[in-house]
């Protein structure tokens, strides 16, 4: 059998390919939901970074669904955005990232001292609609929060969490988000994620 002398980690702290053991296991330990394989050349490796690992990983069953894959009749877009965000504390230190649904490469990522998830999770999702739209990347985008969708809705931050000094600079977004939601028409589809059938949305933080 071919020894293994590069990773795959389409799936963890940062996604890529490693040329040893130690750098992937590095980047899978403790992340929920990590996949990652090994291949015995680099051509191997950067073909498979490149496709769904579904059709790399072997089918041991789990014992709870990962991100891409289902037992429902339907399954997500791998060509797509997924946003998501994580709060230590509720509310704590906040921080929102959108990823590529295929691969898992984070696209943008934003932290503030202080928030809750659902400031997150709204901010997330306006700056994933803007992301694509300024950049022409037509992609739909997935968020795991119904909360988010119906904020987004109202192109209006329903948080009541009260501005102070602390909570200020998440509000500066808040208030950039409103207004270009506000001042700017899109064409983004917003996808609910199916957390039930699809396991944790690809952008979790991997906190749960």
């Amino acid at each position: 059998m071919a020894k293994n002398k590069f990773y795959v980690v389409w799936q963890g702290a940062k996604p890529g390919i490693y040329h040893s053991w130690a750098d992937c296991q590095a980047q899978i330990k403790g992340y929920k939901g990590a996949k990652f394989k090994g291949f015995p050349s680099l051509a191997e490796a950067q073909a498979a970074y490149q496709d769904s690992p579904l059709n790399h990983i072997g089918t041991k069953t789990p014992t709870k669904k990962t991100p891409l894959q289902s037992n429902s009749s339907h399954q997500p877009i791998q060509e797509s955005l997924s946003v998501d965000a994580a709060c230590s504390g509720n509310p704590g230190v906040m921080e929102y990232q959108g990823v590529y649904t295929k691969t898992g490469e984070v696209w943008f990522h934003q932290k503030f001292p202080v928030g809750t998830n659902n400031i997150g999770e709204f901010l997330a999702l306006a700056h994933g609609i803007a992301y694509l739209e300024q950049k022409k990347i037509k992609l739909p985008i997935y968020t795991d929060s119904r909360i988010a969708m119906a904020w987004l809705k109202k192109k209006k931050c329903g948080s009541k969490l009260a501005r102070n000094r602390a909570t200020q600079p998440a509000f500066n977004l808040v208030d950039r988000a409103e207004k270009w939601l506000a001042e700017n028409s899109f064409q983004v589809k917003v996808l609910k994620w199916d957390t039930k059938n699809w396991g944790e949305i690809p952008a979790d933080f991997g906190r749960k």
